[in-house]
């Protein structure tokens, strides 16, 4: 449905003499200009870098609309393309804009594990056909976890599965559908068959080794029912977004549904004021280079880019704890001191760019992980295993 929708979209857009395509640019900061005396923000634009010439741009506009996805990169395993790095969300938290609900990352429960095997996931419907999730030792697990077993909800499988994994120490469970008819699983799911053989795993014969991998996050940049974030002028739509429509927990399928809803909201909002509405006038400083060299040293920026990512997944991952929570707080924040240092000496690197993201995003989960002192949805914290209805609310974090 992603595929068609982008094609669709793609295919219109390209026949539109006013709208202008700049690929491979990637934004730096939203510009904010403050105005009153409660200092309310207001977007007027945004810098960017246009990646293949090394440039940074000014672009001014009337209004500005993130749609820049999820962060799945913030975590060393995930189904999410390496483009996933948070930018909007670490963009919006920097320009003062409300962030809610960092805490809860949904995790699909099967994704292939394969050296060689990058972001591929094994469809729900394997187990929904039957496919049963054993150990290495071809033992069963999910009877102890809940009455549904393989085909409890993909929360409690994937915490299941992320348990059983720390327990034995091995790096993967199995899902074993071997005991269906060959022809039904070929013509069934021809792509995972067909992916699989690519890796010598022959699903109507060998169970599929599979992890637990970042998938979802539910939380975002807060908006109204138009779109519109706590900055006039910025509006936020899609995975960037917390609308509140997936609560703690998202359902299945129900990501495109609101990004397709939440967009058209936005073109009537902005619709609604567009002619009537003046872009300022007001001075935006060209993007200032100065006291800054070209990094010979790109090292730093692959190592903390490793590390924050195993950071997060060891610690900030399906299962928490206040303990594993305050190490991924002190880690962080020493990259993050480091990031700053080297952001504002060289020159900046599509690599930088994002290595600065996912360190903000990072932070914003743990943050907010912190404050919910309890377990609900997809936060589930060894030390407040019950809900409460204390925190029955959104988490909100504001850059301070």
């Amino acid at each position: 449905t992603g595929h068609e929708i982008e094609r669709a979209l793609n295919e219109k857009v390209s026949h539109l003499k006013n709208v202008y395509i700049y690929e491979n640019h990637i934004g730096i900061d939203l510009i904010i200009k403050r105005e009153g005396s409660d200092k309310i923000g207001r977007c007027l634009g945004a810098y960017v870098l246009d990646i293949n010439k090394n440039e940074i741009h000014t672009y001014r506009a009337k209004y500005i609309i993130l749609c820049t996805g999820g962060a799945g990169k913030v975590y060393l395993i995930t189904t999410n393309p390496d483009i996933a790095t948070g930018d909007g969300l670490a963009m919006a938290y920097r320009a003062g804009a409300q962030i809610a609900n960092m805490e809860f990352i949904q995790f699909h429960p099967t994704c292939l594990y394969h050296p060689s095997a990058k972001a591929f996931l094994i469809s729900e419907a394997v187990r929904g056909e039957g496919g049963i999730l054993k150990l290495k030792n071809g033992s069963t697990f999910m009877e102890k976890y809940h009455s549904m077993k393989s085909l409890a909800p993909r929360d409690i499988v994937a915490k299941a599965i992320d348990t059983e994994i720390k327990k034995s120490g091995d790096e993967y469970v199995l899902l074993d559908i071997t005991h269906r008819e060959r022809d039904f699983l070929i013509n069934r799911f021809p792509n995972i068959y067909n992916k699989c053989l690519e890796y010598g795993i022959d699903i109507t014969s060998d169970p599929i080794p599979i992890v637990p991998a970042a998938h979802y996050i539910c939380g975002g940049v807060l908006v109204d029912h138009y779109g519109n974030t706590s900055i006039d002028n910025l509006f936020a739509c899609g995975e960037v977004s917390c609308t509140g429509l997936h609560g703690a927990n998202r359902l299945a399928s129900n990501s495109l549904l609101e990004a397709v809803v939440y967009s058209h909201r936005i073109y009537t909002e902005i619709s609604r004021h567009y002619e009537t509405m003046k872009q300022s006038d007001a001075f935006i400083a060209p993007w200032d280079p100065s006291g800054t060299t070209e990094s010979d040293d790109s090292v730093v920026v692959t190592h903390n880019w490793d590390e924050i990512r195993s950071c997060m997944w060891n610690y900030v991952g399906i299962v928490r704890s206040n303990k594993r929570l305050e190490r991924a707080a002190r880690r962080i924040d020493l990259i993050q001191k480091e990031i700053d240092e080297y952001y504002w000496n060289f020159q900046v690197t599509k690599d930088l760019i994002e290595l600065r993201n996912i360190t903000t995003v990072a932070k914003m989960i743990v943050n907010s992980a912190f404050l919910r002192k309890e377990s609900r949805g997809l936060h589930y914290n060894i030390d407040y295993p019950d809900t409460c209805n204390e925190f029955k609310k959104d988490t909100i974090l504001v850059k301070e």
